[in-house]
């Protein structure tokens, strides 16, 4: 009987350390971050360039003046423009960007929402309620489905 138990011990120790090993081979772990990394590229290259040209084609659905140079427009360009560079930044390593990931997108659904109530209590302005107002909602939700809401041992 004590052989028998002999040889199932050894099995258990060989079997802990077949495991252990594995562990130290470091085996490559999926990429979580893949789809998040090209969604902060699309929304970086969208807040440089894709606000510009929507206002060039659809001006009803995305600038907020009736005629004439608007200076708030240029203050906007440049702030989601610069908010575009850094989320291409941070598409290169999203885990170590996600204060600004999240900001991203609290900031589209505050912004998306006071310029949907401000769309509805202006009916001159009802256009955006097809344009920037979702446009906005959408990237924050995309960003906001993709990011991890918290790290594991693993991912940090």
């Amino acid at each position: 009987m004590s052989a028998i138990q002999d040889k199932q011990t050894q099995n258990v120790i060989r079997y802990s350390q077949q495991r252990n090993s594995a562990k130290e081979l470091k085996l490559p772990q999926p990429d979580t971050t893949r789809n998040l990394r090209i969604a902060l590229r699309v929304v970086g290259v969208a807040f440089i360039v894709g606000i510009w040209s929507f206002i060039q084609v659809w001006p009803s659905g995305w600038a907020w003046h009736r005629t004439g140079h608007a200076n708030y427009l240029d203050m906007i360009l440049g702030v989601y423009a610069t908010l575009g560079i850094f989320l291409l930044i941070a598409s290169r390593k999203p885990l170590e960007h996600l204060s600004l990931i999240w900001f991203t997108v609290w900031s589209s659904f505050v912004h998306a929402a006071i310029m949907g109530v401000q769309s509805l209590v202006n009916p001159e302005h009802v256009g955006h309620l097809w344009g920037d107002v979702p446009f906005l909602f959408a990237l924050g939700l995309l960003l906001a489905v993709l990011t991890p809401r918290r790290l594991t041992a693993a991912t940090s």
